[in-house]
């Protein structure tokens, strides 16, 4: 067995932003040997991905249209105390199980399951086993990293696939139903109608700590069931996890310029600030290396690090509101924060979401009475402990 393996592309980590990366290659550039390295057995681990239509650019849903397992055409729901409103974005899911069989379709033998990466550079990495990737260049997509130069609160959550004795009768998903009981921070349980008789159920909480009480949240998936009268017949699946909700931080610190490897993903700091959600600049990540393509190692560590750069300029305003959230609001008030925003322009809310946000918009979502106290408000926008910097 030969110690060193070549391709022209290696992509570290099999989630989300690699996988992507790697069916865009697939697609767009075939003469490429592209190579997944995947830790797991299967890629994309276990989750669910959602989108909003809006969330994705036309010109790039030829990458994400073959991965969508459930479209609810018929747009979304929330619901808050006093108020419930419909929206009519559709709204699209993907499974981690299509996601792994259309990957495994597309690379074949190129995906490397069950292998750990000790080491990256810009053009290699070292396999568990010993052997060395050599690549025209590499790409690291493996997850958060390190998120201590962050400051954070999490959004974190538990979420079952629920296989019903008895017909739902829901046609659209419950983005949001914030009418439960409030509990550590901002709760609110979000609703996937999978199939007639099955239902996706996730516990979702806007919290100041990362410690996930998995047991007492299925206790509650079970309790929010049986108050709609759902009986249960059986948990098909279960997915966790904790995301960052990203108040400020140090950009130079979490992504250091003598750092040689080019990052994608969670890893490059490439999420909405405020709900976590990556997929949007997964997808705008994968098209734009493709298009970008061919490049060296060294190039394209220097230019991935700046498309990332870029984005946390644009996030400073996202970041303000998530500090408005986590400092300014009392966590069992914080729902009011959302509520208020929920009754504001649909186009607004599409545009938030997908991180588009105007200067009108910007001004829209933080002008009139405030659903938080103004001494508050006024110490989260200046505690210069949590806004940090964005030094190169």
């Amino acid at each position: 067995m030969s110690n060193t393996i070549p391709c022209d592309l290696a992509i570290v980590g099999g989630g989300l932003a690699g996988g992507l990366i790697a069916l865009a290659f697939a697609a767009r550039r075939p003469e490429a040997h592209v190579l997944l390295i995947e830790a797991g057995q299967t890629v994309g681990g276990n989750h669910v991905w959602s989108f909003f239509d809006g969330d994705v650019a036309t010109s790039d849903r030829w990458l994400v249209d073959p991965l969508v397992a459930h479209r609810w055409p018929a747009g979304h729901d929330v619901r808050f105390p006093g108020m419930a409103r419909t929206l009519t974005a559709p709204y699209n899911s993907i499974t981690s199980e299509r996601f792994d069989a259309q990957l495994t379709a597309a690379l074949g033998d190129r995906i490397m399951r069950g292998m750990t990466v000790s080491d990256v550079g810009p053009g290699n990495a070292l396999l568990s086993d010993g052997r060395m990737v050599v690549a025209k260049a590499v790409v690291d997509a493996r997850g958060g990293g390190d998120l201590s130069a962050l400051s954070c609160g999490w959004q974190k959550f538990v979420g079952q696939e629920l296989r019903l004795a008895v017909p739902h009768g829901l046609i659209r998903p419950i983005i949001m139903d914030a009418t439960v009981e409030q509990i550590d921070g901002y709760r609110f349980v979000y609703v996937l109608p999978t199939g007639p008789d099955t239902i996706f159920v996730e516990d979702t909480y806007y919290s100041d700590d990362a410690v996930l009480d998995a047991e007492a949240i299925r206790a509650r998936i079970a309790a929010y069931a049986k108050t709609k009268g759902w009986r249960v017949e059986a948990v098909e699946r279960e997915e966790t996890g904790v995301l960052p909700v990203v108040m400020g931080g140090d950009f130079g610190r979490f992504w250091p310029t003598d750092a040689i490897a080019a990052r994608a993903g969670v890893r490059a700091g490439l999420f909405h600030p405020t709900t976590g959600y990556s997929l949007p600049d997964a997808v705008a990540f994968a098209t734009w290396l493709t298009e970008a393509w061919p490049m060296d190692g060294a190039a394209l560590a220097t230019a991935s690090r700046a498309r990332a750069k870029a984005h946390w300029a644009r996030g400073g305003y996202y970041r303000l509101l998530d500090r408005m959230l986590f400092r300014a609001a009392v966590p069992r008030e914080r729902w009011r924060i959302f509520a208020r925003f929920y009754g504001l322009s649909e186009p607004l809310i599409g545009r938030f979401y997908a991180g588009r946000s105007t200067v009108y918009d910007r001004l829209r979502i933080l002008c009139g009475r405030p659903p938080v106290p103004i001494r508050s408000a006024m110490r989260a926008l200046t505690d210069k402990s949590i806004t940090g910097g964005t030094r190169s």
